[in-house]
């Protein structure tokens, strides 16, 4: 059966000249994808038309308004109801389609979802999905910037949404869930995490197996992080920051010590592969669990790879039910 996808042909720095080549690799890769991209018409037909491949199940649609990188979310999601955002998640409440993806403004996609798509039944705050690699692949951090301040009760159904979709998506039947705290004994840290602590102690299907600090991340503690998201967005961006600095760092100390270029070239390589593992171009974009639909969200910078990653990341979510597994796990 095909699966359509809505795509904001206009979202991202690059966009909309990263976007075609992305979904149209992912059209090659997957005969059951369907793509409706949303833009301006203009743009869209001139860059297809110099496509040298055929394109096949690829619809545009009309979108004559765009929701700029700075806006405001409030503002844009009231003065501009025909941007291709709105467009696109619109498509997926009617039915149209059954996913949507974006690397535009990540407020007003967010916005946009809940006052469009609305919450599923039961779930008091979305949560946006992050990731980090560790040293036995790589682990999920719940919520990655969505939810500044939370109670207790939303990281735990953080815990439970996060667990459904590394159930769903990474076909690990029983994963692990860290609470990310000062130290890792019971009764650490503020208020909250002691609270959430409690509560996710008491949850006998999920795998909660404590405290985790944050030097235990990359080690690979949990295979689920659970965090507030203004601790969570923190962690992300000195995540993102790793991959870029410490090759500057050994660059600059290779070359103090004289290393000689060969050495170098061979200490690059090894650094490249590390970096790679921390490219966001490589992990399909951050779902938003906790919404009607399927909602991925990309990062800002999205290259033609990152789209072509999205898009395939939103069909598999859409084949393994993640959305209706979530309702199925809150309501039990």
């Amino acid at each position: 059966m095909a699966i359509r996808v809505a795509v904001d042909a206009m979202g991202g720095d690059h966009a909309p000249e990263m976007v075609i080549p992305g979904v149209i690799r992912a059209l090659e890769k997957d005969s059951e994808l369907e793509i409706h991209l949303f833009g301006q018409e203009d743009q869209l037909h001139s860059l297809l038309s110099g496509s040298s491949r055929p394109i096949e199940r690829l619809r545009l649609i009309h979108a004559p308004e765009v929701i700029g990188m700075g806006e405001s979310p409030g503002a844009a999601l009231k003065n501009k109801p025909d941007s291709s955002i709105h467009r696109g998640l619109e498509s997926c409440r009617r039915g149209e389609t059954a996913a949507f993806v974006s690397a535009g403004n990540t407020g007003a996609v967010m916005a946009a979802s809940l006052f469009i798509l609305g919450r599923q039944a039961g779930v008091k705050r979305p949560s946006l999905v992050g990731y980090f690699p560790t040293l036995q692949g790589h682990c999920i951090l719940l919520d990655a910037g969505a939810n500044v301040d939370c109670k207790p009760e939303h990281l735990v159904q953080f815990a439970k949404m996060g667990s459904v979709y590394v159930k769903k998506t990474r076909r690990k039947e029983n994963p692990s869930i860290g609470l990310m705290n000062i130290g890792e004994e019971p009764g650490k840290g503020n208020e909250q995490a002691k609270k959430t602590y409690e509560l996710l102690d008491k949850e006998e299907a999920l795998n909660f197996v404590g405290n985790i600090e944050g030097r235990d991340v990359l080690r690979h503690a949990a295979d689920i992080v659970i965090a507030d998201g203004y601790v969570g967005n923190i962690m992300l961006k000195f995540g993102e920051s790793v991959a870029v600095v410490v090759p500057q760092m050994v660059g600059a100390e290779m070359s103090r010590i004289g290393m000689s270029p060969e050495d170098q070239q061979v200490v690059a390589r090894a650094l490249k592969g590390v970096r790679d593992r921390f490219d966001f171009q490589e992990y399909g974009g951050a779902p938003l669990l906790g919404v009607n639909g399927t909602v991925i969200i990309g990062h800002g910078g999205s290259n033609d790879l990152a789209f072509e990653n999205m898009v395939t990341h939103a069909a598999e979510m859409v084949r393994e039910h993640v959305t209706e597994s979530i309702s199925d796990a809150l309501s039990a």
